[in-house]
């Protein structure tokens, strides 16, 4: 596996002090204050093996590599999650924008955004940031 999920749903940090020591920095920028890497610097950007996303802090199933799509925003974007369960959409008024939020059910990390202007069958593209993931390849 790349990008060794932090924890695992079962002993998940209690305190921000307790994610930053189990998070790198980046990590923690992103999932835990709800931050955005930059345009095509993403680890996972460009994974095209066959597998399933998972939450970088937490492990959990978030999307399967069958839903992963070149959108040229320079994020991993995915048109649909793997366990409608596994993640938590929230309205985000930032940055002057009104945007829906994509985050992990488990743990509670930001994980990036949601638009409507993917591709069929969803019209969904979850705009991910990649820190924000681990990836578990099919064997």
């Amino acid at each position: 596996m790349s990008n060794e999920p932090a924890t695992t749903g079962e002993s998940l940090p209690e305190t921000e002090e307790e994610w930053r020591d189990v998070l790198t920095d980046e990590e923690y920028e992103i999932l835990r204050e709800q931050g955005t890497e930059p345009k095509f610097s993403g680890e996972l950007l460009d994974e095209d093996d066959d597998g399933t996303f998972v939450c970088a802090g937490c492990g959990t199933e978030l999307f399967s590599s069958d839903t992963k799509f070149d959108s040229k925003t320079g994020w991993p974007s995915f048109s649909d999650v793997a366990d409608g369960a596994n993640v938590e959409l929230r309205r985000d008024t930032s940055h002057g924008m009104e945007r829906t939020e994509v985050v992990c059910a488990t743990c509670g990390g930001h994980l990036g955004h949601v638009f409507d202007d993917g591709p069929e069958p969803t019209g969904k593209r979850y705009c991910i940031n990649s820190a924000a993931l681990g990836f578990d390849e099919d064997s």
